[in-house]
């Protein structure tokens, strides 16, 4: 929403909630996982933002993440986001009931409240679907799936079967340590049992094989920054090991059957805080008094729901392999943690699942729009990917980034009056260049660097292509931005990206090494249409030499042999790599070209 606003598009905002932020705030869910290295767009701008309100940049106070904060403080930042927006309406406590449709296409929604009788209706151009389990996609009649793939759709060897189960949820809390005196015990919960917190610690009861650590390293996992001034230690209570994680799969329910539902998740969180103050005798350890609900969330941390069957689905081998496809040439959002799902608490045996080690990756633009609804965009945990690979899109920073994405889309959409699915993708990654969000997940160019914007460009033609390294909970993908360009890549990728732009293409034969005068020989030989109005006039390569120093690119010698940062500069000084009207990119990333000019 903020994203839209700030690109002049009148936006309204619906909550259901008295916070803005979802799971980073609502759900209490405050110690981010991911995306450590990628300093990416609004993801970088929050974190930016807490480490002003905190006065230090190293926020790794509990060791589940490198970004802990209070749900409080974020829900500050957000909100005086939103009073910055002179485009952007928000409107509190009102819950989506339905939507508003002509034909196929979404017009708008209607929410209701339990404080008044009548209903809001809104009517929007584009309507963007954030709800936690993507009730407004599956209300306008989009497809989707819930649960496991079958592998022979999914295209997963690590699929198993297909069924209906989904990730545990968690009821989160933000708890307070009130001082070595204080006793906080709460009343003993409705039907507590204290066994279903045995083996949580090492300091728990346990008849099998606890938890490696003790109480207080079980705390200490969601351990929050103090915000200045702040007397108390707090912390957030997210903990799997037999502490508050559920199975509850109340998807396709009625609000009323998942509040019912909710209660036992609420009421399992408040047994595992009641073992802790009990059993553990941490009684000094109580909800936060000012935080949340009295402590405790205001909505579930669901990891899971249902998963939209978008214009394409995004699968673990496009992550695994993304050079063998050509999503990632649409890519609008990246992240970089493994594959994580929470089954634990599910009442029966899960088939087992093969997580494989990936790289980092970016989500493509077309997992946003469904196969056939129009006026309407998915972010959240709602886009089209599947089981598997919903255990690393799920998080925060991944989901912070795919709003940023699909705001820019709809702003798109209606400042040039054109269908979601017809915006192109070349326009929605420049926007969000702009942004400084992330292209491709390249952890070793940072948006600081003056040349960052070169590279993402190249970088998601496939010109030049990254490295994938999987690193267990920060998986990385390399530029090698300083080392040689090697002149078989180079003169690969760029025939098989642009075969068509060549005239009279013939087989590439190159060294090793790329230096600027093979470059020219080259990108000679393009069509003059894909060329920039600066380099269509350079008749030979000498002539290059006054605009060398301009690019940033230093010392001018025909012989200069260019490192893969240089050849992104040079390429991106030289080639429409965003910009020819004579061709276009489809959602699943080929390129189609206006025939007229064959």
């Amino acid at each position: 929403a903020i994203q839209c606003a700030r690109l002049g598009v009148k936006t309204v905002l619906v909550e259901p909630t008295t916070l803005l932020g979802g799971m980073l705030t609502a759900a209490g869910v405050s110690c981010t996982d991911g995306n450590d290295l990628l300093p990416s767009g609004i993801w970088e701008e929050f974190r930016q933002a807490l480490y002003k309100h905190y006065g230090r940049k190293r926020l790794n106070t509990g060791w589940v993440s490198n970004t802990n904060f209070e749900p409080h403080v974020a829900d500050s930042i957000f909100k005086a986001w939103v009073a910055r927006e002179k485009n952007l309406t928000v409107i509190y406590q009102e819950e989506f009931k339905s939507v508003l449709k002509k034909g196929n296409k979404v017009t708008g929604a209607v929410f209701h409240t339990s404080r008044v009788s009548t209903s809001l209706r809104v009517h929007a151009q584009v309507v963007i679907d954030g709800t936690e389990l993507g009730d407004v996609f599956a209300q306008a009649g989009a497809a989707y799936d819930l649960g496991m793939d079958d592998p022979l759709i999914s295209g997963e060897k690590e699929a198993r079967v297909k069924n209906d189960i989904i990730q545990d949820l968690t009821w989160a809390a933000i708890l307070k340590d009130y001082g070595p005196g204080a006793d906080k015990t709460i009343p003993r919960p409705e039907a507590y049992d204290s066994t279903l917190y045995f083996c949580t610690c090492t300091d728990a009861p346990c008849n099998d094989k606890p938890w490696n650590g003790d109480k207080m390293k079980m705390l200490n996992y969601g351990k929050l920054p103090r915000s200045p001034g702040a007397k108390y230690d707090k912390y957030m209570l997210n903990w799997p090991p037999h502490g508050n994680d559920i199975y509850l799969n109340v998807v396709e329910g009625s609000y009323e059957q998942r509040a019912m539902s909710y209660e036992l998740a609420k009421l399992h969180t408040l047994g595992f805080i009641y073992f802790m103050q009990t059993v553990l005798g941490m009684k000094n350890i109580g909800l936060a008094d000012d935080e949340l609900n009295g402590g405790l969330a205001l909505i579930p941390y669901n990891r899971e729901g249902r998963r939209l069957k978008g214009v394409v689905r995004m699968n673990i081998n496009h992550i695994k392999n993304p050079y063998e496809y050509t999503f990632y040439r649409t890519g609008i959002s990246v992240g970089d943690y493994p594959v994580d799902h929470h089954h634990a608490r599910y009442p029966g045996k899960v088939p087992e699942i093969e997580f494989p080690p990936i790289p980092s990756f970016n989500v493509p633009l077309g997992a946003l729009i469904p196969e056939k609804i129009e006026g309407l965009i998915v972010c959240e945990k709602g886009i089209s990917v599947t089981n598997i690979v919903n255990g690393t899109t799920r998080l925060q920073p991944v989901v912070m980034l795919t709003g940023q994405g699909a705001g820019v889309l709809a702003a798109l959409s209606v400042k040039m009056k054109k269908k979601v699915r017809e915006v192109p993708v070349r326009m929605v990654q420049e926007e969000l260049l702009k942004a400084k969000a992330y292209l491709m997940p390249f952890v070793d160019v940072k948006p600081d660097d003056p040349h960052w914007e070169a590279i993402q460009r190249v970088g998601v033609t496939g010109i030049l292509k990254g490295t994938g390294k999987a690193e267990g909970w920060g998986n990385k993908l390399f530029f090698y931005p300083d080392s040689l360009a090697r002149g078989m890549e180079f003169a690969t990728g760029i025939s098989r990206y642009a075969r068509r732009y060549f005239n009279n293409l013939r087989m590439i034969r190159t060294a090793d090494t790329v230096t600027v005068l093979s470059v020219f020989k080259l990108i000679s030989r393009i069509r003059p249409f894909f060329k920039t109005p600066e380099f269509r006039s350079i008749q030979k390569v000498e002539d290059l030499a006054p605009l060398w120093k301009n690019w940033g690119l230093g010392e001018f010698s025909p012989q200069r042999i260019l490192t893969r940062k240089e050849l992104c500069i040079y390429l991106n000084n030289c080639l429409l790599l965003f910009g020819s009207k004579n061709v276009l990119m489809d959602l699943q990333g080929s390129l189609h070209f206006q025939t007229s000019q064959f």
